[in-house]
């Protein structure tokens, strides 16, 4: 069950409660009876496994690894260009 923070209007008490997701909110302070309001902060995100990453290698069906990268464009022809022939 989630863990919400809530801060008292009046006395500024701040305090955690661990509630359902379909639980009412708390109104009333515990502290000097006053109205509450729930605090919204950031969560931290964590991700596990494989496949999270692009520096994550792919399993191909034949067990070996096979990477993300594309090939390199093919390099153009340096040969001389062929010189008209004046027969």
């Amino acid at each position: 069950m989630p863990t919400y923070e809530y801060r008292c209007d009046s006395c500024g008490y701040d305090f955690e409660a661990v509630q359902g997701f379909s639980d009412e909110p708390l109104t009333v302070c515990p502290k000097c009876g006053s109205p509450v309001r729930k605090m919204f902060s950031s969560v931290g995100v964590v991700f596990k496994g494989s496949g999270f990453y692009s520096t994550d290698s792919h399993q191909t069906s034949h067990g070996s690894t096979q990477t993300s990268k594309a090939a390199p464009p093919p390099k153009p022809t340096t040969e001389p260009a062929a010189e008209p022939s004046t027969a």
